[in-house]
């Protein structure tokens, strides 16, 4: 019998015999819906026949057949009056169980998010897009038609999302574009980790997003809820449906702070930090300013992760500013990695390590924060050493600094557009989607091999946007990405390593060696970094000025 798990009430089967009645009592189920009609099949026991075996056995049963695909708004209300009726555990079960976690689904959807539905159906291994617009409009059947429809429509309205937008409208003005985003505030990401250091102040990295939406670009301030390719339809919350001749999807990705244990609860306070966060940076300054003796701890998730050096930079800010107060010799500083290495680009690591040393950073890899307890100051790591079992440790800290686990939103994982791992799927040269012609994406959400950067969206974007305008002309693509992506890493106050690299670790320089050599310390890079980027990314990247972006063009066959 192949039961399977909903959730911990609520189990899915395919169909059940009078023998299996037995195996279910002992598993604990004590009542059972029967959601395939009578005869449908030539060896199917009667539901009168179960019922009156599971009534001998105290399980209660219900009757609500639904035919195969007809699944009406009828049949949902009777199965949630049903299951709230019930008592539980409770199983219900059909030819393979489809229509049974089809059921549930449209029974839940008002008292669930979409995306934990979708999560919960596809985890028992039952693909609910074929209703997922209905799950979308609260269980019931909705009308069949667009509430909007556009030339592009790009879900994300961050660095990719406008920069984009912005590529687009600048080669094509008349292009009728749609950026959804339920977002009031824009950030400039990349300059928390100088927030944390007290070099920038907080309320500098964020603007707000109508003013950034670009002229004559259609904002719709709403969560998307899930995908309908084949359709070419985006469903909004509320199941509005707005329709697109092409789509562009770039949301980011999910900061997952629940998958570490304690730590939403101690965030900000008892001396847990992030720069991760807009509202957590200023008190990763409060902490490092404030700390003149004790244990300083830094985490780096399993990758992929946006900016793979934020982490780095937050131990070197800090210990900086310890030499230059003169208590580092009193702070115990430990960067506890996931990964095996100190960078994954092997030309920057003599530079870091060198900082390494200097501040006397004690290196702990193959380490994941699995769990945090703020107010007794102690963390738990699992240790995963190749070939060797895993290992949970404990470390007290006085300070600590978590880079939280990331991964794909949601309403992406568990869409048409993902891949396997949870990411949109594209060709990491066109950034087209690797399934839907229409579709591209770029950002952190997609699943080509290049470090997750603002620096790689502003790349990124001409190339999606010269290609959609060639798919437009009816044309191949004509631009490629070739992975470059930046990593400015503040090794000290005044210094940067300017980390600059492509697919497969080849570096990518910017500048001429002899002006900022990217291996070593440069002066010249930390000026970049403080003065030059912040203008450039409010008022060059995100306003289509493409400076020193010009994407690489496809060589003709």
């Amino acid at each position: 019998m192949d039961i399977r798990k909903i959730s911990d009430q609520f189990f899915v089967a395919p169909q059940i015999t009078e023998v299996d009645l037995a195996d279910l009592h002992d598993k604990g189920i004590r009542s059972i819906i029967c959601n395939r009609p009578d005869g449908e099949g030539a060896d199917q026991p009667t539901f009168t026949e179960l019922s009156h075996a599971a009534q001998k056995l105290g399980i209660e049963m219900r009757y609500i057949p639904v035919s195969g695909g007809m699944v009406q708004d009828e049949n949902t209300e009777a199965f949630g009056s049903a299951e709230d009726a019930l008592p539980k555990p409770l199983l219900a079960y059909c030819r393979t169980g489809t229509r049974s976690a089809t059921l549930w689904s449209l029974a839940h959807a008002k008292d669930m998010p979409l995306a934990d539905i979708l999560i919960a159906a596809k985890k028992a291994g039952y693909d609910m897009k074929g209703v997922v617009r209905r799950i979308a409009n609260g269980g019931k059947t909705p009308l069949d038609q667009a509430d909007a429809s556009y030339d592009v429509v790009i879900v994300g309205a961050g660095a990719s999302g406008i920069s984009v937008a912005a590529s687009l409208k600048s080669r094509l003005p008349g292009l009728d574009i749609a950026v959804i985003d339920p977002a009031d505030a824009h950030y400039y990401q990349p300059g928390w980790t100088m927030v944390g250091a007290g070099v920038f102040a907080a309320e500098d990295t964020v603007r707000t997003m109508g003013s950034l939406i670009p002229p004559n670009v259609h904002w719709l301030k709403s969560a998307v809820a899930a995908f309908e390719p084949e359709k070419d339809v985006v469903i909004l919350d509320g199941c509005r449906v707005v329709k697109y001749k092409r789509l562009v999807v770039c949301p980011g990705l999910k900061l997952d702070w629940g998958r570490v244990e304690g730590l939403v609860e101690t965030l900000g306070r008892n001396g847990v930090t992030s720069n991760y966060r807009y509202d957590m940076a200023p008190y990763t300054w409060e902490l490092v300013s404030g700390m003149t003796s004790g244990r300083a701890v830094f985490t780096q998730p399993p990758m992929p992760i946006k900016c793979a050096g934020a982490p780095q930079k937050a131990i070197y800010l800090s210990a900086d500013h310890w030499t230059r107060q003169n208590t580092i010799k009193d702070i115990d500083i430990q960067f506890h990695s996931a990964g095996g290495v100190l960078f994954g680009v092997k030309d920057y690591v003599p530079a870091l390590q060198k900082y390494v040393d200097k501040y006397q950073i004690d290196l702990n890899f193959f380490q994941n924060l699995v769990a945090v307890d703020g107010p007794a100051k102690k963390a738990w790591f699992d240790v995963s050493r190749p070939d060797t079992p895993v290992e949970r440790v404990e470390v007290e800290f006085d300070m600590i600094h978590v880079t939280p686990p990331q991964c794909a939103p949601d309403f992406i994982a568990v869409s048409p557009l993902a891949d396997a791992a949870g990411w949109v799927d594209v060709d990491q040269a066109t950034l087209r989607h690797r399934t839907f012609e229409n579709i591209w994406s770029l950002g952190d959400v997609m699943n080509a091999p290049n470090a997750k950067t603002a620096a790689a969206a502003r790349k990124q974007a001409p190339v999606v946007a010269n290609n959609i305008v060639a798919d437009i002309n009816g044309r191949a693509p004509v631009s490629q990405y070739d992975g470059y992506g930046s990593c400015p890493l503040t090794v000290e106050r005044g210094k940067i390593v300017l980390a600059e690299f492509g697919y497969g670790g080849i570096l990518q320089p910017s500048f001429p060696r002899w002006l900022i050599d990217g291996t070593k310390p440069s002066r010249l890079a930390w000026l970049l970094k403080e003065k030059i980027l912040p203008p450039v990314y409010w008022k060059a990247m995100l306003r289509s000025h493409e400076w020193m972006a010009s994407p690489e063009k496809i060589s003709a066959r």
